[in-house]
């Protein structure tokens, strides 16, 4: 769904949730022959049940990346992403854990370099199906100041 939201129509603390997604194997081993990460913690079962764990986890990549593509049902056409910071993998996702995301506005601010856009900052939490944050990080979003509103800049 497309929906134009200007920098100045992000108010703090304004939160969405998805839909929850269950981590099959299936993505797990496509995640492996995707990244060539065949690390034993992620595709070895049996040496898995040697393991803190028990078995075996979900690679912290795949979550980041199920997350986020979780989250992306809205285009703003007057945003565009920055990046992500303090990204945190805090618990293991096992095959068959269910997760959920929540995106909450943390703060705007100036954006420097494009006077005519702002930042924002979206905090994302991803939980599993016990109610666990697995993972945390921040996406950083540029978006357009509204038209009634450019930056003021001081030409001194």
């Amino acid at each position: 769904m497309i929906k134009e939201q200007y920098f100045e129509e992000y108010n703090l603390g304004a939160s969405r949730q998805t839909l929850g997604r269950t981590i099959t194997e299936t993505d797990v081993v496509l995640h492996a022959g995707q990244t060539g990460d065949f690390y034993p913690h992620h595709m070895d079962a049996e040496w898995c049940k040697t393991q803190d764990f028990g078995q075996r986890i979900a690679h912290g990549t795949l979550i980041f990346s199920v997350a986020i593509g979780m989250t992306a049902g809205d285009v703003n056409p007057l945003a565009f992403s920055y990046g992500y910071d303090r990204l945190r993998f805090i618990k293991p996702v096992f095959i068959g854990d269910t997760l959920t995301v929540t995106v909450t506005i943390k703060e705007t601010r100036d954006f420097p370099k494009r006077p005519d856009h702002g930042m924002v900052v979206e905090g994302v939490a991803v939980l599993n199906q016990h109610g666990q944050t697995v993972l945390a990080c921040e996406h950083l979003l540029i978006v357009k100041r509204g038209p009634a509103n450019p930056q003021v800049t001081d030409p001194a």
